[in-house]
């Protein structure tokens, strides 16, 4: 599989499970103009990084600009939405599974 052979959708998001196992799930998207209002809320951490295009990510009240080659950080059961994307952004994304024990503990902190 090429990374960049792929075509833009017409709305929203394309997700393409590039590897799974137990603890990490590696993710391809790619976004139209038009995301979702979809806020997530995962159980897992998550890194993400944007190869290609512009995107606006509300994370925690803020607003995250993202251009090519930005990376961020999103801990797990942390509430975010992406707002903006530019046509054919093209997105790796890296689920990090925690154990219960891990995730509590993140629910605690500050």
């Amino acid at each position: 599989m090429n990374l960049y052979d792929y075509t833009s959708p017409k709305t929203g998001e394309s997700f393409t499970t590039l590897l799974e196992n137990k603890k990490v799930k590696i993710l391809r998207i790619v976004s139209s103009d038009t995301p979702d209002d979809t806020l997530y809320d995962q159980e897992e951490d998550e890194w993400v990084v944007l190869l290609e295009g512009s995107a606006t990510l509300e994370l925690e009240g803020r607003h995250i600009e993202l251009s090519r080659g930005d990376t961020l950080f999103i801990p797990a059961r942390t509430p975010h939405r992406v707002l903006h994307t530019e046509a054919g952004s093209l997105w790796i994304a890296v689920h990090i599974l925690c154990d219960d024990s891990e995730s509590d503990e993140k629910r605690e902190s500050p």
